[in-house]
């Protein structure tokens, strides 16, 4: 084999290695959501008003509760994935009858995960959004 040809393979060699590597790269960058380890329930299982929710989040509002709805959630009380601050925010889940916010509110996370809780933060549910 001449040093051309030697030459011509070591760089299409070193093509596919930068190649492979920058591939490995991009998929180690695009993290998955954090696991919560809570069970998960189907958007359609829970109250009609969460899924109106959803729908608002997904619009961008505009929102029953303006001056609450999207702002940070601190997860005080430690029920979700560990993240940095400013990571998740919540959103009000109207309660018929309610002449307040009520109790009820999905969480999202910047992974795009959803958390449902009927509780005021008691307890959660991840939510699947596609069902």
């Amino acid at each position: 084999m001449g040093s051309s040809r030697r030459i011509t393979y070591a760089l299409i060699g070193l093509v596919v290695l930068v190649l492979a590597g920058w591939f490995t790269q991009a998929q180690l960058t695009d993290e998955p959501p954090p696991s919560s380890g809570l069970h998960e329930r189907a958007l359609s299982d829970l109250p009609a008003e969460a899924a109106e929710t959803w729908q608002l989040i997904e619009q961008g509002g505009p929102f029953p509760f303006p001056r609450d709805d999207g702002k940070v959630f601190g997860n005080r009380e430690g029920l979700l994935p560990d993240q940095d601050g400013g990571y998740y925010h919540e959103y009000t889940v109207e309660t018929p009858g309610s002449d307040d916010r009520g109790a009820r509110r999905l969480v999202t996370g910047e992974a795009d995960e959803v958390y449902y809780t009927a509780d005021h933060y008691e307890s959660f549910v991840l939510v699947n959004v596609t069902r």
